[in-house]
């Protein structure tokens, strides 16, 4: 894989953070959609990035939507102007929130960060390994989601962010009364991610 590599040896820059991030964020997605259900397993097939096996999907209109949801992300991400991605898991008929996987992108030190100061690349990959790992081992806690769901993308950047036409504004689809779940974070310099999941309680 290319952007596993391309930055394989020592510190990164600005768009090379971009890059790791935004590609995060596709296997993120890629991995949540596959541990909750939502798509039928035959879209998905195993790759291992940054040492450890995922979930990617193979479906071309997925696969396709995901690639333009990575460009956006690595051009808000080098520009400093992301804040929060958010994944929505909701029932098709209700429209109820089922889950909210909110991820939080810190930016601050997008001026103060140069390749000198960046940790080395082997340190974000176990911080991004962890966060991963995490995603994957959520089945375990989450509650089992039984009935037919679809899931919404939002993203959270500044009023004069660059933005696709496709792209709408959109409420926050909150889960009031739900449980709350911290996400492990990773930093690369420039950019620190963290996150949490908030899931319905089964009544």
């Amino acid at each position: 894989d290319e952007m596993d590599t391309a930055q394989a040896v020592g510190s990164i820059t600005l768009q090379g953070s971009a890059q790791i991030v935004a590609e995060f964020f596709d296997y993120s997605i890629n991995n949540i959609l596959y541990q909750r259900g939502l798509y039928n397993e035959t879209y998905f097939s195993r790759e291992t990035h940054y040492g450890l096996p995922m979930m990617i999907t193979k479906d071309k209109e997925l696969k396709d939507y995901l690639k333009k949801v990575t460009s956006s992300l690595e051009g808000w991400l080098a520009a400093g102007t992301l804040s929060h991605v958010v994944l929505v898991i909701e029932d098709v008929e209700t429209k109820d929130v089922i889950e909210r996987w909110q991820f939080n992108i810190n930016c601050d030190n997008i001026q103060k960060t140069t390749s000198e100061t960046a940790p080395p690349l082997k340190k974000i990959q176990e911080g991004i390994r962890n966060v991963i790992r995490q995603i994957v081992s959520s089945v375990t806690f989450l509650p089992l989601i039984e009935t037919k769901c679809d899931f919404d993308l939002l993203f959270y950047t500044d009023k004069d962010a660059q933005r696709p036409a496709s792209m709408r504004l959109t409420d926050e689809h909150l889960i009031i009364g739900g449980q709350d779940v911290a996400l492990r974070d990773f930093e690369t310099g420039y950019h620190k991610v963290g996150g949490n999941i908030s899931y319905k309680c089964i009544e």
